[in-house]
């Protein structure tokens, strides 16, 4: 398996952070847990600036902290998903978002890569204290239930939303964070 790791958004990725989201595009694939980085093609300086606005803001019904990271391939050095990371729920993420929100690009799916994303990134909730998350996915996209699952992830609740992002039935899912990385430390990241 490829050595994969979270690296902080700088000016250093700028183009292969826009080609990441670019592959979205082309693959008319939904993009998640980029922080807004498909809003700011044409200004990935200002997006860096929202990312550091979005770690230290404080929280509220708007927003909320939060922490983006690329998953980076060590090897190549080139961004394989991305992660959001909520460490707070209003009660808009509560409805719809949940802690976490993921992704990994079309090209490099179905390789075990965001077992890892979510892997890494619940090793970060746990630097913040979390001691549980919510994570939530369109009932159709079974990819992303099985990662959640593969993680000690229980489904909640099954409901059905339509907002300015999702028309569609939305599956809850609650992850034990020290339980999932104790569980998983041996075979997820090798």
């Amino acid at each position: 398996m490829d050595k994969l790791k979270l690296v902080e958004p700088s000016l250093s990725y700028k183009d292969k952070a826009i080609d990441y989201i670019n592959e979205f595009y082309t693959y008319n694939s939904e993009i998640n847990g980029s922080g807004g980085l498909h809003r700011y093609l044409d200004n990935y300086e200002g997006w860096l600036l929202k990312v550091e606005e979005d770690r230290n803001c404080m929280a509220n019904e708007e927003r909320v902290p939060a922490d983006t990271f690329f998953l980076v391939r060590e090897e190549d050095d080139k961004i394989i998903g991305m992660i959001n990371i909520r460490y707070v729920l209003n009660e808009r993420l509560k409805d719809f978002g949940g802690n976490i929100g993921y992704a990994i690009r079309p090209t490099e799916r179905q390789k075990g890569y965001n077992k890892i994303n979510l892997y890494l990134g619940l090793l970060k909730c746990q630097e913040h204290g979390l001691k549980e998350v919510m994570l939530d996915c369109d009932k159709e996209n079974l990819g992303s239930a099985k990662t959640m699952q593969a993680l000690g992830g229980k489904l909640r609740k099954e409901r059905y939303i339509k907002n300015e992002y999702f028309d569609g039935i939305v599956q809850d899912y609650v992850i034990d964070v020290n339980k999932s990385i104790e569980e998983n430390k041996e075979n997820v990241i090798k």
